[in-house]
């Protein structure tokens, strides 16, 4: 498997509240790799999103690698890895006024070298399943976020809902609160597909349909994460961007 991230704090915004992390488990000869998009005041966001990505992951590689051998529940796993990246970002919103308010989303899970893979999400960061074999892109993980519920209900269309004044309002999120639900989704990558993991400030700028078509003329994940970050860039990048890219 090849992997590659990339973030960008972007035109507009001071700070990158955004973070990734992608760790080579040779143990399991799997990779885990993760997302986050933070939220509230520039510190707080910042430190939300970096401090859950790393529990998060920390979590999943200790018990990959754990001596007590045993068949793995990756569902288990990787909600027990959410339960306790949302502990940590929870408490230190408690532990001082400057943090109140503070969450961030997430976005990730574990990918085998077979292809097969495991990915959770809380908020609107998206996992996409990219297949130029058969030439489509599939949203794995469904956004935890206001315009979704709105299109569900058939309130907005999803054309309605790229232009929403509030399509940044999201619902759930690590940190807000004591507990939080996460979705969990299980995807198997073939030969030369991609995973694409990326923030709001990718998907709310570029489209799918573009993400395919770079993915078909980069079909290296370096050089499809690097595309994509210059299509953000170059139409001005209001937010963090940040994308990840792991290819079978």
């Amino acid at each position: 498997m090849k992997s590659f991230g990339l973030t960008d704090k972007g035109k507009v915004r001071k700070d990158n509240q955004d973070s990734f992390i992608i760790e080579k488990c040779d143990a399991k000869d799997c990779l885990v790799v993760a997302l986050c998009d933070g939220m509230g005041g520039a510190k707080a966001g910042g430190l939300a999103s970096q401090l859950s990505n790393k529990a998060f992951v920390s979590y999943i590689y200790a018990k990959l690698t754990s001596r007590v051998n045993r068949a793995l529940d990756f569902q288990k796993i990787l909600r027990d890895a959410c339960t306790e990246a949302n502990g940590v970002a929870y408490e230190y919103s408690q532990f001082d006024e400057e943090y109140n308010g503070m969450g961030t989303t997430i976005v990730g899970g574990v990918v085998k070298s077979n292809g097969n893979g495991y990915i959770i999400n809380v908020g609107d960061s998206r996992a996409y399943h990219i297949s130029r074999r058969l030439d489509c892109i599939t949203q794995i993980t469904r956004d935890h976020s206001l315009v979704e519920e709105l299109v569900e209900y058939g309130a907005i269309t999803k054309e309605q809902a790229k232009t929403h004044p509030q399509r940044n309002v999201i619902t759930r999120a690590l940190g807000s609160e004591a507990q939080v639900e996460a979705d969990y989704f299980e995807f198997s990558l073939q030969g030369g597909d991609f995973l694409l993991l990326c923030s709001d400030g990718l998907s709310n700028i570029v489209s799918d349909e573009e993400i395919l078509a770079y993915a078909k003329e980069y079909p290296e994940p370096e050089l499809l994460c690097r595309s994509l970050m210059s299509k953000a860039l170059n139409r001005g990048a209001g937010d963090n961007v940040t994308v990840l890219a792991v290819m079978k």
